[in-house]
């Protein structure tokens, strides 16, 4: 018989008698899912009970009071009392109740262990019982075989030792397969959700530690940890590890990896510890960056695909003889033969070179290093005549090379860094002098770019020497050195310097300067720059605020920080200051760099904001986030800001959507036609403001970059990390605003898009062919530009009669009309395809994917361009003499390969640098005099 009411059970509990208190709370339990509402009149008598240390039947009205406040509502009460009642509250139940307790348990449990975590100053006492559900609840997990579930839990638990016992245990009793799925699976859960920096390097030693354990060592799993760690012990380890194997050509292709996404610190270090312990010199020389950067030389040089006309056309819709046209197309002119080492544009247009002046002279002579960028063999010998102890008598010209020195080393400096401090010793003792101060400038943003991310402590110093000049030139330039060199090094005592002078310096751009050299110091700190970030946005001086807005993008770039973008959020929409609040916008595509798609629907609000600053953030943070995306929801978003009233916004839209579309054509987006049809638009039109022309001719450059076989990508495909040059290269392009020789930047951004296979033995270069499983064409160049044929020149409006109007509309929707008839029936040739969902990038991807693959693949040859959406479809030939030592969906980049016939003949291709050293001495640089004569040339 059941009872309609938990009143007689209730009275019970007034007893004195222990042994009917007990039966009469159990009692209650059977029945508290349908009479909780009645029970809850008497939980004071409950609690008591569940307090009374003496009382048996205590843990029982535990339980009672958990599941009346569980109905209630009351989560954490009910979580509290479910504590207490111990071995009554059954983990094992399955009930609603059950796991609502369980589930707000783990909550609680991860969220005080964050908080203990990610403050040094906290230490919130941890139930020893929550600790015990939360630990049941794993060990549930593992018993149902769901180890991914266990894993991702302890991790936001940060509880090491548990995922540490999980992978041991996963390791020791199932094949190497799984428990390499489950390490890698806790590799990349680690980079994209640990949220603490601390724990987050906890792991990945941890990690790196138990994959060396395993009996068949997955080096290149090992590799992506050594990225992530970016600590000079573990590189060393995991080559040491690699010899004592002899992986040999595993190691060349892990070192070419390394080029690719480690810091020049990092590189520079093991270069020296490996070679003090008599490592193979082939991978000291992989590891210098020498063979990178020839490879993409030669790769640029042999598959350039320049659209001179469109540059031609450029130039002479933009007056040179105005400075900031002059600058815009020797930007441009640098973007679209980046690495290619070919600078006959400048050498055909010399008198047009002759109209620079002062800093556009500066930034065309600087351009030269952006087009021999990565020439490391030769970059001294081209940058020769323009460098200072030259003929060349121009301030601007000597200041424009040494920076442009800077550029094509950028990143592998070591061997130029040097010359550049000791150019900046010789003179910075005639600081103030006008001459001086332009070559310091140079020379200091060179010195800069060639010891970035080194870390290295005579630059800085010398660097600092400048700064304490206090004049604005090369104060400013100076400034930025430190920042590239202290990249990511998170120096307190760096950081505080610049922060003192920066408080100390009249002059506004050296400040400025200042604050973005204490972002780049943090990047990648995370939480360890917070108490930075809060003392730079708490500055009365906007310009300081300013340098905190980018502090946070780099301290928390592509982590998707809830914190960091809603404090973005809240300078964008309230800050005093117009450039402040510009910058917090900005920061945001940073910040959400890898969570991209999320940035349209975030930014879209901001896009409207009646402050063009505001809308101009908007248009650069889904430029950067979105880069090489070509995301339609992004360009969505930029369209309307294409025709804003307001100048500024209409160029920061153009170069956003240059870098959207990066290296795509009319078959990948239809879009991309009309964008650049409206780039020249704006170019050629006389009744377009100067800053959108600017805008619109460095968007040119940027879809053009690299004669076409370039890309920006702020994410390394193969090691999962970030692409540290190609962010600082936005960071600093973006700063444009206050400084057009800044532009040149963006360079460090481009990635080329090729497939380089090499041979293990020798890293030669040899004539293969891979397959494309994708229909021919689909991925081909776009067409170059072409003057319209006997283009009508523009005429004045005349009258039109109203009728002679009625008859042409007459005409006019008759042929409509008789279009969309003939549409609706598909020819023979065109069968109708079905047409993806709108507004789902997904849908979009699937669709052309299908569209483009082909079941029969055509050849294409090693050294050749393949797009990063093309590599999924590139394969190598199966059976075929040369095979990659590492497999991968994606074929791309430089890509080590064994040879099955060593002993019989292959052609091989030549590099630059082969070129150069064996058949022929380097070509004579041409000289750009100060002053051209136009009468002889």
């Amino acid at each position: 018989m059941s009872l309609t009411s938990a009143a007689p059970l209730l009275v019970l509990l007034n007893e004195k008698d222990d042994n009917i208190k007990s039966y009469a709370l159990q009692s209650i339990n059977d029945v508290i899912d349908a009479e909780w509402s009645e029970v809850s009149n008497y939980i004071s008598n409950i609690e008591a009970l569940s307090d009374e240390s003496s009382f048996t039947g205590r843990k029982m009205a535990a339980l009672i009071a958990s599941k009346v406040y569980y109905n209630l509502g009351e989560y954490n009460l009910a979580v509290r009392f479910a504590l207490t009642a111990e071995e009554c509250f059954d983990i094992n139940e399955k009930s609603q109740y059950v796991e609502t307790i369980v589930s707000k348990s783990i909550e609680m449990y991860i969220k005080k262990q964050t908080k203990n975590n990610q403050a040094a100053e906290t230490n919130i006492e941890i139930d020893p019982k929550l600790t015990t559900i939360f630990e049941r609840m794993l060990q549930k997990c593992v018993e149902a075989s769901e180890f991914k579930l266990a894993l991702g839990i302890a991790l936001e638990g940060y509880r090491l030792d548990i995922v540490e016992s999980i992978l041991k245990t996963r390791i020791a009793e199932d094949a190497e397969s799984s428990s390499l799925k489950l390490l890698n699976y806790v590799l990349t859960a680690t980079s994209s959700t640990v949220s603490s920096s601390t724990f987050r390097t906890e792991i990945l030693k941890s990690l790196f530690k138990l994959i060396l354990s395993m009996n068949n060592v997955d080096y290149f799993t090992a590799s992506k940890v050594v990225v992530n760690l970016n600590e000079l012990e573990f590189a060393v380890d995991l080559f040491e590890a690699l010899k004592k194997d002899n992986c040999k050509n595993i190691s060349y292709q892990i070192a070419f990896d390394l080029v690719s996404s480690g810091s020049q610190g990092l590189l520079t270090s093991l270069i020296k510890t490996l070679s003090e312990n008599n490592f193979d010199p082939v991978l000291l020389d992989i590891l210098s960056g020498l063979p990178t950067c020839d490879y993409y030389n030669t790769f640029l040089h042999e598959n350039k695909n320049i659209d001179i006309g469109l540059l031609n056309k450029t130039k002479s819709s933009l007056d040179g003889k105005f400075s900031l046209f002059h600058t815009g197309v020797s930007v441009a002119n640098g973007f679209m033969h980046a690495g290619t080492t070919d600078n006959s544009f400048i050498k055909a247009n010399l008198p047009w070179l002759g109209k620079a002046q002062n800093w556009a002279k500066f930034t065309a002579t600087a351009s030269l290093g952006v087009i021999h960028k990565g020439n490391l063999t030769d970059g001294q010998k081209v940058m020769g005549p323009y460098l200072p102890g030259s003929r060349s008598s121009s301030r601007y010209i000597k200041g424009g090379s040494l920076y442009g020195l800077g550029l094509l080393y950028a990143g592998f400096g070591k061997d130029i860094l040097e010359y550049l401090l000791n150019m900046i010793d010789e003179n910075s003792g005639t600081v103030g002098d006008e001459d001086v101060d332009v070559l310091l400038h140079g020379a200091s943003l060179g010195a800069g770019l060639a010891a970035m991310g080194s870390h290295d402590v005579y630059a800085f110093e010398t660097l600092r020497e400048v700064i304490f000049h206090d004049t604005a030139t090369s104060g400013d330039a100076a400034a930025l050195g430190i920042g590239l060199t202290m990249l990511g090094s998170g120096d307190q005592d760096c950081t505080e310097s610049m922060n003192t002078f920066a408080h100390e310096t009249n002059h506004g751009n050296i400040k400025r300067s200042l604050a973005m050299s204490i972002a780049m110091i943090n990047y990648g700190c995370e939480e360890k720059a917070d108490e930075w970030i809060e003392k730079l946005l708490e500055d009365e001086d906007s310009t300081i605020r300013y340098g905190g807005a980018f502090t946070i993008a780099l301290a928390y770039v592509g982590t998707s920080n809830n914190k960091a973008v809603k404090k973005l959020l809240h300078i964008a929409v309230s800050d005093s200051n117009d450039d402040v609040r510009r910058a917090a916008v900005i920061s945001l595509g940073f910040v959400l760099c890898r969570d991209y798609t999320t940035v349209p629907r975030i930014v879209e609000l901001l896009s409207k904001s009646h402050n063009a600053h505001v809308r101009c953030g908007t248009a650069f943070a889904l430029g950067i986030a979105c880069a090489g995306r070509a995301l339609d929801e992004a360009l969505d978003v930029l369209e309307p800001l294409i025709k804003d009233p307001v100048d500024f916004v209409r160029q920061a839209a153009m170069i956003a959507q240059a870098l959207i579309t990066i290296q795509q054509t009319d078959k990948s987006n239809p879009r991309v036609t009309e964008i650049n049809k409206n780039f020249l638009n704006v170019v050629t039109s006389k009744h377009q403001e100067a800053l959108a022309k600017f805008g619109a001719c460095i968007a040119q450059g940027i879809a053009n970059a690299g004669g076409r076989n370039v890309t920006i990508q702020l994410e390394n495909n193969e090691t999962g990390t970030l692409d540290t040059k190609s962010i600082i290269g936005l960071v600093m392009f973006a700063q444009f605003w206050y400084w057009y020789p800044l532009s040149h930047f963006l360079s460090l951004s481009f990635t080329p898009t090729a497939v380089i296979a090499v041979r293990d033995s020798d890293l030669a270069i040899p004539k293969v062919e891979l397959n494309c499983f994708a229909k021919q064409g689909a991925f081909s160049y776009p067409k170059m530009f072409e003057e319209e044929a006997n283009k009508e020149v523009e005429k004045v409006a005349t009258a039109v009669l109203s009728t002679t109007a009625r008859a042409k509309a007459r005409a006019k929707k008759t042929k409509k009309d008789k279009e969309e008839k003939e549409e609706k029936v598909p020819s023979k040739e065109q069968e109708p395809t079905e047409v993806p969902k709108q507004n789902s990038s997904e849908a979009l991807l699937d669709e052309y994917s299908k569209n483009k693959y082909s079941a029969k693949p055509y050849k294409i040859e090693n050294l050749t361009r393949v797009l990063p959406q093309q590599s999924r479809y590139v394969s190598f030939v199966k059976n075929s003499r040369f095979a990659p030592v590492r497999k991968s969906k994606n074929t791309s980049g430089i890509i080590v390969v064994s040879d099955s016939a060593p002993d019989e003949p292959i052609e091989l291709i030549e590099t630059i640098r082969e070129r150069n050293d064996v058949n022929a001495p380097v070509p004579a640089p041409f000289k750009v005099e100060d002053e051209v004569d136009f009468d002889n040339l």
